[in-house]
């Protein structure tokens, strides 16, 4: 039997807001609209994800006063952020809070460590090992800025290795704090001895021993400012 017309479940308005933003970002978080690209227009995005024209107006609001959307008159709304909380971190960061950013990231990265020695597959050693030869790569040119990202990239495996999307994800939210410790270690040219071998990092995940794991992952955040 059809039930009647009036008997049908329309979600409340905020319901309908909280949906969108979540689909916003999540298709943000996909890679469909990357950090720098413009995503679609209001109709495009009412045409896609059906809703109405006030819910994606609000959705979209709400990403921007999160700091993930930036709008820019006469040219679209455009990703800049994956997520909230990395402008709020890139606000806070300042040369005299450093060594929070060092705790912090130690904290994320030797539980990542650990968790990626039990939890690695063969995708993510492939990764490792692509990530950890641009590295070795990188530190042999001698280019600064391209050793910091590719630093910063091979850090950034480990922690998928570790398969925690929440961990995941606030990981991502220091990106900026992670890139400026590396870069402040380093400072305008790879010196040999501020070098760190992270083979043994990448051994002790590809061979399931979490203990080793962490504390590679550790010990050179320990006593250092930076990398």
């Amino acid at each position: 039997m059809t039930p009647p017309v009036n008997s049908v479940s329309v979600p409340p308005r905020g319901h309908r807001v909280r949906q969108t933003i979540e689909q916003l970002r999540s298709r943000i978080l996909g890679g469909e609209w990357p950090v720098g690209g413009r995503i679609p227009t209001e109709p495009q995005l009412v045409a896609a994800l059906g809703v109405g024209r006030n819910t994606v107006r609000e959705a979209v609001r709400a990403l921007v006063h999160g700091g993930v959307l930036e709008c820019r008159q006469g040219s679209g709304t455009y990703v800049v952020s994956t997520d909230e909380l990395a402008p709020v971190v890139a606000r806070r960061l300042t040369d005299d809070r450093m060594t929070e950013v060092v705790e912090v990231r130690r904290a994320f990265e030797v539980e990542a460590a650990r968790l990626a020695a039990l939890r690695r597959t063969p995708e993510d050693l492939a990764a490792l090992d692509g990530a950890l030869a641009a590295r070795e790569a990188a530190w042999r040119a001698g280019r600064v800025g391209e050793f910091v990202e590719a630093d910063a990239a091979l850090h950034t495996a480990v922690v998928a290795a570790a398969h925690n999307a929440m961990l995941a994800e606030l990981y991502a939210s220091v990106g900026t704090a992670l890139r400026s410790t590396i870069t402040q270690a380093m400072g305008d040219a790879l010196k040999p001895e501020r070098y760190v071998d992270h083979t043994r990092l990448v051994d002790a995940i590809r061979n399931g021993d979490p203990g080793l794991a962490s504390r590679e992952a550790g010990a050179f955040l320990e006593h250092s400012p930076g990398e």
